[in-house]
């Protein structure tokens, strides 16, 4: 049986590798209960390349056909490896670091695409300066973050203070600071192929992941083009402007934008699988199987079965459901309050938090997507406030 290596674990790739009939073997920063019984390397940090490599090397791998990552700490790595070892997709780790480094991204698109004023940060870097070159209110997050982890909006000299807390690097890149757009977020997950735009989705985001990190919930639920002309317009033409400029390489990406008065400003783009439960909304919405693609991709085959057009006949969206104030909401609880296509919730006080210090997720569907926003807002307000 071919040998699949994947840089993170997570559960529904997991499963997909195992429906192609290929070996995985993982390599990770943490074991967790789901790898019992699999092939894995740990390493203390899954984006120090030397490290994954020595970890690939030594275990002593047979027929080796394909190398990808789960999440954007991988990337780099998984580009590095398929140089090394020879192997099929993406080989061009330079390229990588214009979709994982924010202010090399942002300096590096063309003028009409708008965006965050953005610019590398120290600790000797003042708050005053700042202030004075992106507003009175600022990000200050990781220059190769992923998830909203460790990203702080900052308004104050303290809260300054306590963001650079979290990041005490005396490195000269390690750190951004980006002028702050207060705008409701959107993001489009799609596939990009010999230098174009193949087949995208549009969703909105309830919240702001940086919200999410912080304690909040995150909720998204698909768009409906139909219902949105301009919208998708837009996001097609900053998809092009965003992945051409920066020469992607054929992948599965991930995009996120604000909705502003004037059109879409520009947040970030990767190229990896999208997180949350956005790969299987997708799938349930188009019948486009992200987790698919992004294998064949890293085994240079050919993706199958990216439709070409087409209506959905319902709309999907999901939350990622947290621990509720009162400790006392149980999965009974949701699924007798709500018509949900899927729910898991662990509602035990010692259930490991998932990603967004999640315990479990609900899945919500309907062919209007105005009801299926106010579905999602009504699991939101309940898992908040029971």
């Amino acid at each position: 049986m071919p040998t699949i290596i994947v840089i993170g674990y997570r559960d529904d790739l997991d499963r997909a590798v195992q429906r192609r009939g290929l070996e995985p073997h993982y390599i990770v920063q943490t074991p967790v209960s789901s790898l019992k019984g699999r092939s894995f390397t740990c390493v203390s940090d899954m984006e120090n390349v030397q490290e994954v490599l020595r970890a690939v090397l030594s275990a002593g791998l047979n027929e080796v056909a394909g190398v990808l990552s789960v999440h954007e700490m991988g990337v780099f790595g998984a580009a590095y490896l398929r140089q090394q070892l020879n192997l099929p997709g993406n080989k061009d780790s330079k390229k990588v670091l214009y979709f994982r480094d924010k202010y090399l991204q942002k300096s590096n698109l063309p003028p009409e695409v708008k965006r965050a004023r953005c610019r590398y940060v120290t600790r000797d870097t003042s708050y005053p300066e700042l202030a004075a070159e992106l507003g009175e209110a600022f990000v200050v997050k990781p220059a190769n973050g992923a998830g909203s982890l460790r990203t702080n909006i900052v308004r104050s000299p303290e809260e300054y203070a306590e963001a650079l807390k979290v990041l005490p690097s005396q490195s000269d890149v390690e750190v951004v600071a980006e002028s702050f757009v207060d705008a409701p977020e959107i993001f489009a997950d799609g596939i990009w192929r010999n230098g174009g735009l193949e087949w995208y989705s549009v969703s909105r985001y309830h919240s702001s992941p940086v919200s999410a990190a912080q304690g909040g919930i995150l909720a998204c639920h698909l768009l409906d083009k139909r219902r949105h002309p301009t919208l998708f317009q837009q996001a097609e033409t900053l998809l092009g402007q965003v992945l051409g400029t920066l020469e992607a390489p054929d992948c599965v990406f991930h995009l996120e934008a604000f909705v502003e008065e004037g059109g879409l400003t520009f947040g970030e783009c990767a190229i990896r699988l999208p997180g949350g439960l956005s790969p299987q909304a997708n799938n349930l919405t188009f019948g486009v199987d992200l987790f698919d693609v992004e294998i064949s991709l890293a085994l240079g085959e050919e993706p199958t079965g990216i439709p070409v057009g087409g209506t959905p006949d319902r709309l999907h969206g999901y939350v990622l459901l947290r621990r509720s104030d009162s400790g006392k909401l149980t999965q009974e609880d949701f699924e007798r309050r709500f018509a949900l296509d899927e729910i898991k919730y662990a509602s035990s006080p010692d259930a490991p938090p998932g990603p967004y210090g999640s315990v479990g997720h609900a899945m919500v569907s309907d062919p209007d997507e105005l009801e299926l926003e106010k579905k999602v807002e009504e699991i939101v307000q309940f898992n908040e406030v029971g």
